[in-house]
């Protein structure tokens, strides 16, 4: 039986380094990192100080005076994002029953800035024990309730179809896509725009990550900071920031004659039950939703030209991940390149899944494997072939691209090119 095939369409991201795909890709294929200190708030106080910001003025992107005072930093990410998904795909959204556009937004820590703002606000700086509301904004509530994300998103593109918020941690990117794909092919909807945003770089995040000794001390020199597979890295580097597709048909977007980044072939989502931050060194939650992901893509492992891998930069997780890579693809494993681009956008925690989905497409569409910057020291227990500090230009078709959370989630998609043939 013939399934419906489900495609890119149209791609916008924010990011560290650059607002928009093509400055993305471009700091990402140049190998350029954007890890910087912080400079939101006074990161004095905290054993990590470096984090990912991104660069983002929401009147230059075209939001009024009173969406920029209505929306959580995130919230404007979503939207903006949103907005330039659809004018990048050239689809005419009026011409479409809204009730047939859905919208799928993940987030792992939501409306963040916003409600430590307005904390302070409320507690006079924390020196109130009872806070008096009454010098809260008036659409606090939105900050509160996750779902105002989609609500945002819809209202933005006119969608009146499926809307649903993701909220897997650092999946959420990863699996608001994997959702968004099964309306499309189940026929719940024929246009869904489908992504990530979070915008967590505040006091409180960053004081649980300390906690936990998660982030990168590595503050005196920060653009060296994130450095996944390297035997001298420490933990991640915070990040923020969005990206979002349009995902309609295959046959639908040919019909009107769209640009199609790549096919959507796999997803697979599965959760380890064993701890809340803890991974088990063999990998076989993540290497069973590869397997899965490829399964469902009709691909084996020799069909995998380039591995998008979560890479967060701690040892954990990068064992965790080698293992899995190896359990799942075999001795293809070895030679398939593999990189992080956390290493130059920084872990922007639930959008992060997103923003690599878009990588992997963009890897499809120029035929280059992004690099892995700052890894100069190889850790020897990750002895893949984790493509250094310098893009390689080869041809890539397909892609796989993984995801690992807090709370043991384990994610993976393929990604192929729109030509493609499936037997």
């Amino acid at each position: 039986m013939n399934r419906r095939r489900v495609v890119i369409t149209g791609i916008e991201v924010i990011a560290p380094g650059g607002v928009g795909r093509d400055r993305f890709w471009d700091l990402l294929s140049n190998g350029r990192t954007a890890t910087r200190g912080i400079t939101f708030f006074d990161p004095a106080p905290f054993r990590s100080r470096v984090a990912a910001e991104a660069d983002f003025d929401p009147y230059e992107h075209g939001l009024t005076p009173q969406e920029v005072r209505r929306l959580d930093r995130a919230a404007q990410f979503a939207v903006v994002a949103s907005r330039g998904a659809v004018a990048d795909s050239g689809i005419e959204l009026g011409a479409v029953d809204p009730h047939r556009i859905g919208v799928t937004v993940g987030s792992a820590v939501g409306a963040t800035m916003g409600l430590d703002e307005e904390y302070r606000v409320v507690s006079d700086g924390g020196r109130l024990d009872v806070v008096d509301h009454t010098y809260a904004v008036p659409h606090l509530y939105g900050h509160m309730v996750p779902s105002s994300f989609a609500a945002e998103v819809a209202w933005a593109v006119g969608a009146e179809g499926p809307s649903t918020v993701v909220s897997t941690g650092c999946t959420s990117g990863i699996d608001s896509v994997g959702y968004a794909v099964e309306l499309v092919r189940e026929g719940s909807a024929d246009v869904v725009i489908a992504g990530s945003s979070d915008a967590p770089i505040s006091p409180i995040t960053m004081a649980c990550f300390d906690a936990i000794k998660a982030t990168t001390p590595r503050h005196d020199e920060p653009q060296c900071a994130s450095r996944p597979f390297d035997a001298t890295r420490n933990g991640f580097v915070l990040g923020e920031g969005a990206a979002f597709f349009v995902l309609e048909e295959l046959e639908s977007a040919r019909r009107r004659g769209a640009h199609i980044y790549a096919e959507i072939a796999g997803y697979a989502t599965r959760s380890n039950a064993y701890h809340m931050t803890g991974l088990r060194p063999d990998g076989v939650e993540m290497a069973e939703a590869i397997e899965r992901a490829m399964d469902e893509a009709r691909l084996n492992p020799e069909s995998i030209d380039y591995i998008n891998a979560h890479g967060s930069g701690t040892k954990q997780n990068d064992r965790h991940e080698t293992a899995a890579f190896k359990r799942s693809l075999g001795e293809h494993a070895y030679r398939t390149p593999v990189s992080s681009i956390k290493s130059m956008v920084g872990h922007s925690l639930g959008a992060i899944g997103s923003i690599e989905v878009a990588a992997s497409a963009l890897a499809i569409q120029h035929d280059v494997v992004p690099p892995t910057a700052n890894l100069h020291t190889p850790d020897p227990e990750c002895d893949l072939d984790y493509v250094p500090v310098v893009a390689r230009d080869q041809l890539v078709d397909t892609v796989l691209t993984v995801g690992s959370g807090f709370g043991g989630f384990q994610s993976a998609m393929v990604l192929a090119g729109p030509e493609r043939n499936l037997v």
